[in-house]
């Protein structure tokens, strides 16, 4: 099958899926939504606000290299939806090489990002493509933030908090239990140190007089990205859900996992899970209202000789991964991007961009930097 749609949503009938594809309506892409079960994702894309005004198409496709590269041939841009990606990326990342396509997708497991850059990042780069694991609000946001503070020379550490407001979809709370089967690291001296997975911290939201339970949250893209970052020898990430109960819920299931889950073997440390994941959030979250649905990216950065702090606050986290998407695939087809291979979405298409974007469509408000010399 050659498409003549440039982008290809694979997964288009999540929660994340669905927005991706309305901010490339609002792009006026052409596109085509992808999944498995092609009634399902009609079925959801049907739904979307406007959607008789876009140019796209349905396609079901079988989860394989070889079906997959058919189905993205004579496309230019792969956004994957379809987690846990650890699970489910390879298959995606081989056929979009295969088809030569550029790569995002929205993951929050660190052990992906890992495997993705240590695996393909030089593949792609050969051949002039991007691979970008971690488009996302709870990651990008906060690399916005932190690569306002780099403006000012002289900083090398970075102490990352990202908050939301809301509750996890399905897809992100299988993520939420995919990672906690895999070690965490923070990056310490440019080198990759490894949490403890019952790590947890009460800290002070910015602006309100109450704190928030966070944890390393898997130890996020950050690290990963900023360890070859000749400006930053540091960078810890914490980061979670504004409902203390969902957090206090988090704690719990961090210390049962290292007690009862680590100690089988990895096969069945995944069934147990799995089975655990399956009892949560299996309906689609109402859409976000940006008066209910808050996120705070706060950003410490440190040197020797200065400080400066960064926050950025904004609304409907999805809906900022749905845009953060989408303006990703509508750089990629006016330009190359700033970097090939594997790159982080500010070392793609550039923090300043990416900032113009989300507060042109009043995701997020005017970053609050302050400076200490």
């Amino acid at each position: 099958m050659t498409s003549k749609k440039p982008v290809i949503v694979y997964g288009a009938s999540g929660y994340t899926g669905r927005l991706v594809c309305e901010y490339l309506r609002e792009y006026n892409i052409p596109f085509i939504a992808a999944g498995r079960d092609a009634a399902r994702v009609k079925a959801v894309v049907d739904k979307i606000p406007g959607i008789e005004t876009a140019d796209y198409e349905v396609v079901g496709v079988e989860h394989t290299v070889e079906a997959l590269t058919e189905l993205f041939t004579g496309a230019q841009v792969v956004c994957n939806m379809v987690g846990p990606f650890i699970k489910y990326g390879p298959a995606v990342v081989e056929a979009a090489l295969a088809a030569g396509c550029h790569y995002t997708d929205t993951t929050g497991e660190q052990d992906w990002v890992l495997y993705a850059d240590d695996n393909w990042g030089a593949k792609f780069a050969a051949k002039g493509l991007l691979l970008s694991p971690g488009v996302a609000q709870m990651y990008t946001t906060g690399e916005i933030a932190a690569n306002i503070c780099l403006e000012t020379p002289g900083l090398d550490t970075l102490d990352i908090l990202v908050l939301w407001k809301g509750y996890p979809t399905y897809a992100s709370t299988q993520t939420i239990f995919t990672i906690l089967k895999a070690d965490w690291f923070y990056l310490e001296q440019n080198k990759l140190k490894q949490w403890d997975l019952t790590t947890n911290f009460e800290v002070s939201v910015p602006d309100r007089h109450e704190g928030a339970i966070v944890s390393p949250w898997g130890g996020t893209s950050h690290p990963i990205w900023f360890r070859r970052d000749p400006r930053v020898s540091n960078c810890r990430v914490l980061g979670g859900v504004l409902a203390r109960e969902v957090m206090e819920g988090v704690v719990q299931t961090q210390k049962m996992v290292k007690e009862q889950i680590k100690p089988l073997p990895p096969e069945q440390q995944e069934k147990a899970l799995a089975e655990i994941a399956a009892t949560m959030q299996a309906a689609m979250p109402p859409r976000e209202n940006p008066r209910l649905n808050h996120t705070i990216d706060s950003v410490h950065a440190s040197g020797a000789l200065g400080r400066a702090h960064c926050v950025i606050y904004g609304n409907c986290n999805y809906k900022q991964t749905g845009m953060l998407q989408a303006y990703a695939a509508f750089s990629l087809l006016q330009s190359s991007p700033k970097r090939v291979g594997f790159a982080s979405a500010c070392q793609a298409f550039g923090h300043r961009e990416l900032l113009g974007q989300l507060r042109s469509f009043g995701l997020v408000g005017n970053p609050i930097l302050t400076v200490h010399d």
